[in-house]
């Protein structure tokens, strides 16, 4: 038989491993999911990418760690020993005889569908510093993947010391890695207040709690706690810009004065961390009762696609899960037990995790209040996307990227509705027309924010602004990692025809009279240089 090297029907996949159940993160929703997996019999994987190299922390990924990472982050054995001790739960795991798969991140979930049937099994896309990139098969994944914090420019918030609450939370808590002695917080979220109290009992003062609007949003007890913790709140105020020194952010310059602080945490609003609920094909949906873009779950956890559940805050966050972890941990092991019954074990479930409650506040508008007041009435134009250094009037323009030197006759012209037709903006066009969202953070900065802004000039709910989507690798990879491991070198002699384009030069005798798509010769052999 002859091999058309041309072709992918003869390309093999290098699978390094296998596991009944693959978890994706080690909180504590992983972890109950884990432990209760080994317990019912089941082979598990766990995989967790903390601790998380200094390297990329620097590139804020997957949480915005805002520069104010101490020395202590830079020594992985450290790191590694702290998460351990922060989490006594990995051990356990460890012990049932979990395989534990610490510092390792999942980049990718594969599973068949509509537009993908040729796999063996579903298939995961794991990196680590030890073993590169790699591919594991599973037959059921449990995705815990967590939440971040979304971004809210400012003139200045680039800066060292301008940071997501989530990640403060882990470098102050889990790493005694937070670099800065003062703080303020935005916002007045159950999570923003938590964080607070949090933040302060590691030994960092909290200056103040701004808050755009004329009341508090979190639970009156949780303010209330606050408040007697010695922490003011100042309502109808938010960061105008930030002083700075060598170090990073010195101060913070609000609507009514000046705030000596080297840390600025931004606490407006958690959101569920979905890119890999995303890109493996699952169904979403704006839920603000789950806190934004959350993958559509029944009582099991169970997402569109058949083999992946979803558990934790990336299902969704509301006030009472956020203040204690049992919550999400029922939500595991209901979801394990589905997943072993599925994979033919008799187990009892236990009875469903409580759904959310109602929204005591409107996202919508407080998650728009704050990007309006915060960078449509700056008082310069911070870069919303910090990566591609986009601001919010080239967004809302849609500008191509300055590099291009593009110059426009009439901007009058390119509005919104012009370019995108009809029906809500798509941040997805946004993305390919500004670069905003494309670069080494991959939009976790900035992709709410655009979603506001958006929503605020077509004057349309956050919900009616879809979700930009996401592509695997969801983690920053070097373009090395793609290159197959094991590959027949006669695969890579035929490079040229996978781009549907001739050999690198083409003998005169040889080229069509009329050059044409359909007639381009990619099958026939040429000379070559």
């Amino acid at each position: 038989m002859t091999i058309d090297h041309r072709s992918v029907a003869d390309k093999k996949l290098s699978v390094e491993g296998h596991t009944q159940l693959l978890v994706v993160g080690a909180g504590p929703a992983g972890l109950a999911a884990a432990i209760d997996g080994a317990q019912r019999g089941l082979s598990v994987m766990l995989v967790d990418e903390n601790p998380v190299p200094f390297e990329t922390m620097g590139e804020s990924v997957p949480l915005h760690f805002g520069g104010r990472v101490g020395g202590a982050a830079r020594n992985r054995n450290a790191m590694m020993e702290a998460m351990l001790e922060s989490a006594p739960a990995i051990a356990e795991a460890f012990e049932l005889g979990v395989d534990v798969r610490l510092g390792t991140a999942c980049w990718g979930l594969y599973a068949n569908g509509t537009n993908l049937g040729w796999m063996p099994s579903p298939l995961a896309g794991l990196a680590d510093d030890e073993n590169g990139t790699h591919l594991v098969s599973f037959e059921r994944a449990i995705v815990a993947t967590g939440r971040r914090d979304m971004g809210l420019a400012f003139p200045g918030w680039e800066q060292p010391g301008v940071m997501g609450a989530t990640a403060a939370v882990q470098l102050a808590k889990r790493y005694g890695a937070l670099d800065g002695t003062r703080a303020i917080v935005l916002g007045t979220t159950t999570e923003a207040l938590l964080v607070a109290l949090d933040i302060q009992a590691s030994g960092i003062e909290i200056a103040a709690i701004l808050e755009h609007d004329v009341a508090p949003v979190g639970p009156a007890d949780l303010v209330a706690a606050v408040r007697a913790a010695g922490i003011e709140i100042h309502f109808g105020e938010v960061v105008k810009s930030v002083e700075t020194d060598l170090e990073g952010v010195r101060a913070a310059v609000t609507s009514s004065g000046r705030i000596p602080c080297n840390l600025v945490i931004l606490g407006i609003g958690a959101v569920p961390m979905v890119d890999l609920i995303d890109a493996v094909g699952c169904t979403l949906a704006f839920q603000p009762e789950r806190g934004g873009f959350t993958p559509l779950v029944d009582e099991d956890g169970q997402t569109s696609v058949e083999v992946v559940q979803a558990v934790g805050d990336c299902a969704g966050i509301w006030p009472a899960k956020s203040r204690t972890p049992d919550i999400a941990e029922a939500e595991a092991r209901r979801a394990v037990a589905v997943a072993a019954h599925a994979l033919g074990l008799n187990a009892e479930t236990p009875a469903a995790a409580p759904l959310p409650e109602a929204p005591t506040y409107d996202i919508d508008g407080y998650r728009k209040g704050w990007v309006h007041a915060s960078i449509i009435e700056a008082d310069a134009e911070p870069h919303v996307c910090q990566c591609e250094e986009v601001t919010a009037r080239e967004i809302l323009e849609v500008r191509p990227p300055r590099y291009l030197d593009w110059q426009a006759a009439d901007n009058r012209e390119r509005t919104l509705s012009a370019l995108l037709g009809d029906g809500p903006p798509n941040p997805d066009q946004i993305k390919r027309l500004t670069r905003a969202g494309m670069g080494p953070c991959q939009g976790r900065r900035c992709r709410e924010q655009v979603q506001a802004l958006l929503a605020l000039q077509a004057a349309v709910p956050l919900a009616s602004v879809p979700l930009a989507g996401y592509r695997a690798p969801v983690r920053p990879l070097p373009l090395a990692a793609a290159a197959p491991r094991n590959e027949d070198a006669a695969f890579g002699e035929q490079w040229d025809s996978w781009f549907g384009m001739p050999r690198q030069w083409v003998p005169f005798w040889d080229v069509d009279p009329e050059y044409t798509v359909a007639s381009l010769a990619v099958e026939k052999p040429h000379a070559s240089e």
